[in-house]
């Protein structure tokens, strides 16, 4: 029998005991147990429900091109629970000199692709928009070194383009600096764009042509974000009770890992268990601390990944006058501590009851170095402050709610691609050893379940099935 034994009980935790459960029942020859140091599981996927509001403290959709995440929720038993974000009604704003400017049709992240919106936007300076029609000559770019995500784009659009979108977009989803962030590991379909056309809006309108041709009629696009009609939490109780509580063991503390000449050592709470395969499904730094007794080249990978923590405080109302769309983004040039607002109950309808309005305001340790020290009453009070002065909203919340995150966001720095190559490459020499989650290929939710569900294909693959009948 093969055990194995899983260290961390985020999504990608729960996932992969999902998955090596699935295969127990179905007669392989393994057993698993889960091993999470905290009170809790789920990791920051946590939903509470309030007087008919649906509050996120931590993701509150996933996207729905990566098909891990729904496919997961269908096997769950989720389906009819699936629901789209309104993107009919979906505009996003750029926070400029103190003035919402929406981001323009056409615009997609960086790339132009329609031309009266662009001349007319007063998103951009002249100077920018220059830059954009000249970018169509941009020739080909057969450099294969990695660069900065504010380097690459800089190159393409100008610093205005940095500034203004894709400084704000990417700290909406990473929480960090694009001057540091990896233009191969966080942006690899344009940086392959560059390599094949050189100019990004020729390349994009060059895709665009050969979806259009090759769409199916009557074949709708998915929606941009997917989440669940009372929360992502429904995803973590489902995960939960799919599984045996015999096999999941709360509270676990001073974990060490060690490597056995065939096995591994696993002592946790004072006990030591030997175990076939072991599972980190920590964050980098955490699995750095596990590993010290393993490989030393591993553990200085691992610590090379840098994290941000983030917080959110939502704020419900029964009345609040805001602008059409899903919210606004702030850039770090306007001098903000908040860096994203979502009106919550534009982007997902039914999060709140009756008329209700319900803000998501979010901060980062990459903008606020003391985030974590704050009180919940000090988030609320920045949030409630920047609010008045961004859209005049004064009025009393109905009740605010803050969540903190310690470590939440991976930041896939300049070279981060080779340092993982060369961590899995210690990986493969090392049997038995799996790292799952956020540390190495995504941050998103189906990004986590993939690679749990990638790690469980690996361990039952040598694993002994029922003969068939």
């Amino acid at each position: 029998m093969k055990r194995v034994a899983i260290i961390g009980g985020g999504i990608a935790g729960l996932s992969a005991a999902y998955y090596l459960e699935k295969m127990r029942r179905n007669g392989a020859d393994l057993q698993w147990v889960l091993l999470e140091k905290s009170a809790r599981l789920g990791g920051v996927i946590a939903t509470e429900q309030h007087d008919g509001f649906v509050l996120e403290a931590g993701p509150d959709s996933f996207l729905s091109i990566k098909p891990d995440g729904a496919r997961l929720c269908q096997e769950l038993g989720l389906g009819d629970q699936l629901i789209s974000s309104n993107d009919a009604g979906r505009k996003t704003y750029i926070l400029v000199k103190n003035r919402l400017v929406p981001i323009p049709q056409g615009l997609e992240f960086m790339v132009p692709t329609r031309i009266w919106p662009m001349a007319t936007t007063p998103l951009f300076s002249f100077a920018t928009k220059l830059r954009m029609a000249t970018e169509w000559f941009t020739s080909g770019n057969k450099n294969a070194a990695d660069e900065s995500v504010g380097s690459f784009v800089r190159r393409h659009f100008g610093q205005e383009m940095v500034d203004r979108v894709a400084e704000p977009l990417l700290a909406g989803v990473y929480g960090g600096d694009v001057e540091n962030l990896s233009v191969h590991a966080v942006l690899p379909r344009f940086a392959e764009m560059e390599r094949e056309s050189g100019s990004l809006v020729r390349a994009t309108l060059q895709a665009k042509a050969r979806a259009r041709s090759s769409a199916k009629p009557g074949i709708k696009s998915p929606p941009l974000f997917t989440s669940l009609k009372n929360g992502m939490q429904q995803m973590v109780d489902a995960l939960i009770s799919a599984l045996p509580k015999s096999s999941i063991r709360m509270q676990q503390q001073n974990v060490i890992v060690r490597a056995a000449v065939d096995d591994w050592q696993v002592e946790s709470s004072g006990s030591t268990e030997k175990f076939q395969a072991v599972i980190l499904a920590v964050p980098a730094p955490s699995a750095a601390a596990l590993l010290l007794e393993v490989h030393p080249g591993l553990t200085k990978g691992l610590s090379r990944i840098e994290y941000t923590s983030s917080a959110a405080v939502a704020l419900a109302y029964t009345q609040a006058d805001l602008p059409e769309g899903h919210g606004f983004l702030v850039p770090r040039s306007e001098g903000r501590k908040m860096m994203a607002c979502t009106f919550v109950h534009k982007k997902f309808p039914h999060r709140t009851p009756g008329d209700a309005k319900l803000l998501r305001c979010f901060f980062s340790s990459s903008r606020i170095p003391e985030l974590l020290t704050y009180s919940e009453d000090d988030l609320e009070k920045i949030a409630r402050k920047e609010l008045r002065e961004i859209l005049g909203l004064a009025s009393e919340p109905l009740f605010g709610r803050s969540f903190r995150w310690d470590r939440a966001m991976a930041q896939y720095e300049t070279g981060h691609l080779e340092r993982v190559a060369e961590m899995e490459r210690i990986i493969t020499g090392t049997p038995g050893l799996h790292i799952i989650g956020n540390s190495f290929h995504g941050i998103g939710v189906p990004d986590c379940i993939k690679s749990a569900r990638l790690a469980v294909e690996q361990i039952t693959s040598g694993v002994s099935q029922p003969a068939p009948v």
